[in-house]
């Protein structure tokens, strides 16, 4: 009978349940994974094979067994090595290595060749969608436990290596699951900016100015000489812009969890995002594509600012495509094998000089 344990895939900025079962049947040896993998995700066979001997077990090429591994719904694009672990505990389950109850618990990680476990992305989304759907725990690689534990009411367990977390399963050494960090919500912290307002002498009216678009939510464009201080405003603006609450940085981490921007020690982002993008950027990386429609800066920018220096030299198609966005607040990215809906509410602001000559 096959094994079957859960783990999910990420589509667009949210995550979806992914049944892995696994086979073994009579016959030359063999491993196939079906059920749309990208090349990551075909790769893994390599790696689980040597985690799991490194790890003790017999691997899959010691049986003289079929292997197949299936990943459902078989019509969603599965990317990322997010499947090694669930792939080898399925792998350990059929073939009678490990016994343990794999109902209500999602499983995600990448697999080093000696069976430690590597964070990956999208963790925030994972147990969203966990929670959802009536999964109890959630079980990810050490570094993501914090990121996981954001979401209240669910049970995080971060393992090390295969090793431990299978002594975990079977419940003969237990792993602490994560404290929880739902008293983030009201947690006070000290915004520290790496450009303050504060520090900025004089320029009364502009920094007046800013003031205004801040309380309003307005887009700015700043005119001036070279070295009037247009940048250094644009960058302090973003100190005068008040705290996010515990959803807008929730949503804001997200966003950065699932693109792989967030930071190991710092799972919720409390600061308003700022974004400069080079004006040499293409529009594709200011509203998002790809093969894969991956958000771009202005989704990552979301309740924050996105700032354009030297206005003008950004190409006119990218300053065109950022029409849609500022109206409605959030983007469609279409492409051949995915489409995807990103948010993207932010401030504008630009800086340019008052002719090409400076």
């Amino acid at each position: 009978m096959p094994a079957k344990i859960f783990s999910a895939a990420i589509n667009g900025l949210w995550a979806r349940p992914v049944e892995v079962e696994v086979d073994l049947s009579p016959g030359l040896h063999s491993f196939n994974i079906v059920g749309l993998p990208d090349k990551a995700v075909e790769e893994s066979k390599e790696r689980v094979s040597a985690a799991i001997k490194n790890s003790g077990a017999t691997p899959p090429g010691r049986k003289n067994k079929r292997l197949t591994v299936n990943l459902a719904p078989a019509d969603l694009k599965k990317q990322g090595p997010a499947y090694d672990l669930p792939i080898a505990l399925g792998y350990l389950l059929a073939s009678g290595q490990t016994n343990f109850d794999a109902n209500g618990k999602i499983f995600v990680g990448e697999l080093a060749l000696d069976g430690s476990l590597r964070p990956v992305k999208g963790v925030i989304a994972i147990g969203l969608m966990a929670k959802e759907n009536g999964f109890k725990t959630v079980i990810v690689p050490k570094i993501n436990t914090a990121e996981a534990a954001l979401i209240p009411d669910l049970e995080v367990i971060g393992a090390d290596n295969l090793s431990q977390l299978l002594l975990h399963l079977e419940g003969k050494t237990l792993i602490k699951s994560e404290d929880p960090a739902a008293d983030s919500k009201n947690q006070e912290i000290e915004a520290i900016y790496p450009i303050d307002m504060t520090h900025i002498q004089g320029q009364e009216h502009a920094k007046r100015a800013l003031e205004i678009a801040a309380a309003g939510g307005h887009n700015v464009l700043m005119s001036g000489p070279p070295g009037s201080g247009k940048t250094l405003l644009g960058r302090a603006f973003t100190s005068i812009l008040p705290l996010m609450n515990h959803e807008e940085a929730l949503e804001v981490s997200q966003i950065y969890s699932v693109a792989g921007l967030l930071a190991a020690d710092q799972p919720l982002i409390r600061l308003r995002p700022f974004r400069a993008p080079h004006h040499t950027a293409s529009a594709a990386s200011l509203i998002g594509g790809g093969t894969s429609a991956k958000p771009g800066e202005i989704t990552l920018a979301h309740r924050g600012v996105l700032f354009l220096d030297e206005f003008p030299e950004f190409p006119r198609q990218v300053l065109e495509a950022l029409r849609q966005p500022l109206e409605e607040g959030k983007i469609t990215v279409s492409r051949i094998q995915h489409t995807a809906t990103y948010p993207a509410k932010f401030i504008l602001i630009g800086a340019l000089n008052p002719c090409p000559c400076g």
